[in-house]
């Protein structure tokens, strides 16, 4: 049986089945699904998605790009306009960048949220590394 929220319930990401008889798609509901939200919308590319062509942060597109004030303050910019077109759910009330993993090559996006309809605040933390794409032994 599906949870029914105010916050809303949509598909788990990542898609996974439910293991009984139903094998049902597993439903994330409240914050966990506000925050599965926040992970689509900043790694997905805008012109990825097929009926949404303008969905998503062009956080990929700055991946080589050198790492200074200027482009922090970018990447700082594209999410907070991201968040306010796309997820209407919650209010951004700070973008912190975290460049302490710089020289790895990981920048920690630290959002500071509000939801509206509960006026209830949480941290959410998007881990901005990409890792090399090969075949890991089993």
């Amino acid at each position: 049986m599906i949870k029914k929220s105010f916050l809303g319930t949509g598909w788990a990401f990542p898609v996974q089945f439910v293991r009984d008889s139903t094998a049902a798609v597993q439903m994330a509901s409240e914050i966990q699904d506000i925050e599965q939200s926040l992970t689509i919308l900043l790694s997905t590319r805008p012109g990825e998605r097929v009926m949404r062509y303008d969905y998503g942060c062009a956080l990929d597109d700055l991946l080589f790009e050198p790492a200074n004030v200027s482009l922090l303050t970018y990447i700082e910019d594209l999410i907070k306009k991201s968040i306010l077109y796309y997820e209407p759910r919650v209010q951004l009330r700070e973008v912190r960048v975290n460049t302490d993993g710089l020289l790895e090559g990981r920048v920690l996006i630290e959002l500071d949220v509000v939801v509206r309809a509960t006026n209830s605040r949480f941290n959410y933390v998007f881990d901005y590394y990409q890792r090399e794409a090969t075949l890991q032994p089993a």
